[in-house]
């Protein structure tokens, strides 16, 4: 088999996972099958949330990918996985499966930004309801996270620095949550708050970093831990600014 394709092969696959989102205990593991798969048995894999490293064994050179994004695009990590079922059973090539990696990797299947927002305004309107909040409250929860969840949107287009982001967008949503209660639209500030903010809430991210730390991957764990502390510490602060000022 060519050294060269497999490790392309591997490292797209651990690329496309890596950045939707994917455990790093398990974008080792694929990449590992896909290479033990075309014959690299002895194969040497490590990724961290920010870079992927690949050998075909012990004595050939290493080779290092950059991550610069990551999202949450658990389809692409999906097919992915079905990719690397498909090579182990044999029923694919190193050219078949690198041709279908590039075309999950050049996939747009994210929500449009709309779609996107208004998940998140009705998500925000069931959890006031789910946190023991009064149905007076669903509807400024759905503006409140609606507009929250825009202004984090367009904050992390201006300023590519997600901390900010976060930080601003629950500000607005603080801000706007007293708005709905001064008017007496909205009864309870800290319900519609609670529930406006939790698609903020990097649930994802906490849970890999827990699941990577049980796996004994204390890099990707500690790191993905401090960057979910990070946008939790970011949420909060933006909520404090606002009873501070209120």
């Amino acid at each position: 088999m060519d050294k060269q394709l497999i490790t392309k092969v591997c490292l797209l696959a651990g690329k496309v996972m890596l950045q939707s989102g994917a455990e790093t205990y398990r974008i080792e593991d694929t990449m590992w099958r896909i290479a033990h798969a075309f014959g690299a048995e002895n194969a040497q894999v490590h990724a961290t949330p920010t870079g992927l490293m690949f050998a075909i064994n012990e004595t050939e050179p290493t080779n290092f990918v950059r991550i610069l994004e990551r999202s949450t695009d658990l389809h692409k990590v999906t097919e992915v996985n079905s990719i690397s079922r498909s090579i182990s059973n044999g029923n694919l090539t190193l050219e078949e499966a690198r041709e279908s990696l590039k075309e999950i990797d050049q996939e747009k299947l994210a929500y449009p930004r709309y779609v996107q927002i208004i998940a998140a305004a009705l998500a925000s309107g069931c959890f006031a309801i789910m946190f023991q909040g009064q149905w007076t409250d669903f509807l400024p929860a759905v503006i409140a996270g609606g507009i929250g969840f825009s202004a984090m949107i367009y904050f992390h287009y201006i300023v590519k620095i997600r901390f900010f982001a976060e930080f601003l967008a629950s500000l607005i949503i603080g801000l706007v949550a007293f708005f709905f209660v001064r008017i007496e639209v909205g009864l309870e500030m800290d319900r519609i708050i609670i529930g406006a903010v939790m698609p903020l809430v990097p649930g994802l991210l906490i849970t890999n970093a827990v699941r990577d730390l049980m796996a004994g991957h204390l890099v990707s764990g500690l790191s993905k831990g401090a960057e979910s502390f990070l946008t939790a510490f970011a949420i909060g602060a933006g909520i404090a600014v606002v009873f501070f000022i209120v």
